[in-house]
């Protein structure tokens, strides 16, 4: 089982919230806060399991702290984790 930890930047838009994780370029939205939540931790796995059934390279996880420095006003930076187990993979 491999378990991955990484930031995601949440800001408002008009009628969403818009999610981003900087260090993978990646990035999805949701009507809510709690369904931009949902919906990251599930892109987040998804990115996983093609990254390890593929064996492709990926970036480390930033400091939560220096997002947190340079975010900008009305951004949310919370950490938000994907498990990967072994039948995900097959």
């Amino acid at each position: 089982m491999k378990q991955f930890l990484y930031p995601a930047i949440f800001f408002k838009l008009e009628d969403e919230y818009r999610v981003i994780f900087p260090d993978l370029d990646i990035s999805t939205d949701g009507r809510t806060f709690e369904e931009a939540y949902m919906f990251a931790k599930d892109l987040l796995r998804v990115y996983f399991i093609y990254v390890l059934k593929h064996d492709l390279d990926y970036n480390l996880p930033s400091s939560y702290e220096d997002l947190q420095k340079t975010g900008s006003k009305g951004e949310i930076v919370t950490m938000i984790d994907a498990i990967i187990g072994p039948k995900d993979l097959k």
